[in-house]
C-alpha cells in the first residue's frame, strides 16, 4: 500500500493511505538514502510503501520503501554537526514568515534559509508577519528588508493574522500546493494557521520579554489538509540554520543577484573575495547588490556557523541598522 507521511515522532510516522485513512506505521529496519546524511530518513512530504499489521487491539503499518522525493529542505543537526535533518519534502513552496522585532528576524538568518532552498530547488515567499504592530520605526525596517528581497526577484507578502490583513492573499497562493510554513519560534506560524482555518486549533504561544523569542509551539513537523483545497506543513521554530554541505565556488550560484553577474568577473573560479575584475564587488560598490547580501554571502563561505548559532540576533542587527543611517 502507497501512502504520505503527515507527521513524524522520530520512531512513528502518521501515513495518509491512499483511501484517506491515517495508519500509525514504523520503520522496517534501517534506510540508507544515497548520498544523504540524515538523522531522520523519512520525512513529512515522503510517499511510502508500507504493510499493516494487525494486532488484538489495533492496526498499524511498517514502512519498507520511500519514493524518490522531488525536493527536500534540510538543516544541520543540532548535536551531530556532520548531520542534517530534513525538515520536509515534496514541497511546491515555502513561506518563510519573518517578524521585525517580536522575535527579531535577521538578514543572515533569511539569506541562509534561502540560499537552502535555491539549492534544492523550491519556491520561497517571504511573508512579513504581525505588521499591526509596527511602529514607525519598525515599519520603516520592514519596508527596507522587503524592498531588499523584492529587489532580487523575491515574492514578499505582509500579513496579520490578527486583523487578517494579506490572509486570503495567501490562500490562493497556497491552493492546490503543498506548502511549508518556516521561521524562528514565535513569528506566528500556528497563529496564521489557525486565522486560515480556525478548525484546527493550532497550540500558540506568547514571546518571551526576557530573550525576545519565542517558546517552541510546534514540537514536530505535520502536514495538515485545509479545507480550501491545500495542504500546509507546520515546522518546529528554526533558532539557528547552519549550511548544509556546499563547496565554496557554488555558494554565490544560490545568490539569484551574484549568479546574473559571475560570468562576467575575470575569473571563472571567483569566489567575489580579494579577486581583481570581480563583477559583484564592483555591483556591490554601486549599490546594485545590498551590503546585508554580500556579508552574508562571505559569513556562509567562511563557515561560521559556530558564531552564528551562539547569537543569530544581535550583531546582524546592529550591521543593518548602520547600513540604513
Amino acid at each position: 500500500m502507497t501512502g504520505l507521511v503527515y507527521k513524524s515522532t522520530g520512531s512513528w510516522y502518521t501515513v495518509k493511505s491512499e483511501q484517506g485513512d491515517f495508519i500509525e506505521c514504523r520503520m522496517k529496519g534501517k534506510f540508507r538514502i544515497k548520498g544523504i546524511k540524515s538523522t531522520n530518513p523519512i520525512a513529512v512530504g515522503d510517499v511510502v510503501d508500507y504493510e499493516l499489521e494487525e494486532t488484538s487491539d489495533t492496526v498499524t503499518g511498517t514502512i519498507h520503501k520511500i519514493h524518490d522525493r522531488k525536493n527536500y529542505i534540510v538543516r544541520k543537526s543540532v548535536n551531530l554537526s556532520h548531520q542534517m535533518h530534513i525538515i520536509a519534502s515534496n514541497i511546491d513552496r515555502v513561506f518563510l514568515l519573518v517578524t521585525i522585532n517580536n522575535p527579531p528576524t535577521t538578514f543572515n538568518f533569511i539569506d541562509r534559509f534561502l540560499v537552502t532552498a535555491e539549492a534544492y530547488g523550491i519556491e520561497t515567499i517571504l511573508v512579513f508577519n504581525k505588521i499591526d504592530t509596527f511602529d514607525e520605526a519598525t515599519l520603516d525596517e520592514q519596508l527596507y528588508m522587503q524592498h531588499v528581497y523584492q529587489d532580487i526577484g523575491y515574492k514578499c507578502l505582509r500579513v496579520s493574522s490578527t486583523e487578517k490583513k494579506g490572509v486570503e492573499e495567501l490562500k490562493e497562493m497556497m491552493i492546490g500546493k503543498v506548502s511549508m510554513f518556516s521561521g524562528h519560534s514565535g513569528v506566528g506560524k500556528s497563529t496564521l494557521v489557525n486565522a486560515m482555518e480556525p478548525s484546527l486549533h493550532l497550540k500558540t504561544k506568547t514571546i518571551s520579554e526576557a530573550s525576545k523569542q519565542g517558546q517552541h509551539t510546534t514540537t514536530f513537523a505535520e502536514m495538515y489538509d485545509l479545507s480550501f483545497g491545500a495542504k500546509i506543513i507546520d515546522t518546529p521554530g528554526i533558532k539557528g540554520f547552519g549550511m548544509v554541505d556546499m563547496e565554496p565556488a557554488e555558494i554565490s550560484g544560490y545568490f539569484p543577484e551574484f549568479f546574473k553577474l559571475k560570468d562576467q568577473c575575470k575569473f571563472n573560479n571567483c569566489l567575489h573575495k580579494d579577486e581583481p575584475h570581480c563583477a559583484i564587488k564592483a555591483a556591490l560598490e554601486k549599490d546594485e547588490i545590498a551590503w546585508s547580501r554580500y556579508r552574508s554571502y562571505l559569513k556562509i563561505l567562511e563557515g561560521d556557523d559556530e558564531h552564528y548559532r551562539t547569537d543569530i540576533h544581535n550583531e546582524d542587527r546592529i550591521i543593518s541598522d548602520k547600513t540604513r543611517e
